[in-house]
């Protein structure tokens, strides 16, 4: 995949949407500027996901943002995302790629050099981008790994030709740091979601990272 798709990674809350819900938080983060998103919902029903995936491919679709779907390949193939996020505990990448093929954007969760070296073992094409983190703890994952830190972040990245995204408690000040420390992007939930303007919020976070860009 083009990297740049992964420069400003939305990550869906509908918690942190409010009153204003995801999709309509979707629709002002794309116009301020995010250039992906990920619908990531564990609480909602399965019929309830392919809702909301299917209102927010929508407004990706019309935006030329590419649209995934966390953990749950089964909805992003029913609706025709462009793709799935897996953590470690989901569906082995290497059965995602035989399910969905060739031409389908498969992202994969790593947080220490043994789940790199893991993947590093896959057939070449298995997994498409690295979702790097967290760099730190955050409450919208309670149960995600220990907090990497720039340093540990540098270390995975340093280590791996796929394009990568950071993710966990990331804000602006965060971006010069981590695309410092090689990723090719980073992904945010609160920084957006939780944000009086998501429009704003997703500028400012654009800004950055074309700021700090190699």
């Amino acid at each position: 995949m083009d990297p740049k798709h992964l420069r400003i990674y939305l990550v869906t809350d509908e918690g942190l949407s409010g009153a204003r819900g995801v999709v309509e938080t979707v629709r002002q983060a794309v116009a301020g500027g995010v250039t992906i998103v990920q619908l990531r919902d564990h609480d909602a029903s399965s019929r309830r996901l392919v809702e909301t995936a299917r209102q927010l491919l929508e407004v990706t679709r019309s935006a030329g943002v590419p649209f995934v779907v966390d953990d749950r390949l089964d909805v992003a193939l029913a609706v025709g995302a462009d793709g799935v996020h897996l953590g470690q505990s989901d569906l082995d990448p290497v059965d995602a790629r035989r399910i969905a093929g060739p031409g389908f954007l498969i992202g994969h969760s790593v947080s220490s050099p043994d789940e790199l070296r893991a993947a590093d073992e896959w057939p070449a094409g298995t997994v498409d981008y690295l979702g790097i983190g967290p760099l730190r703890a955050t409450t919208t994952k309670p149960n995600a790994a220990a907090p990497l830190g720039y340093d540990g972040v540098r270390a995975i990245a340093g280590a791996t030709a796929l394009p990568s995204v950071a993710i966990g408690g990331i804000g602006v000040g965060d971006v010069a740091p981590l695309l410092d420390a090689g990723v090719d992007g980073v992904a945010v939930v609160s920084a957006i979601c939780a944000a009086a303007d998501p429009a704003a919020a997703a500028a400012e976070l654009r800004t950055a990272v074309e700021r700090s860009a190699p």
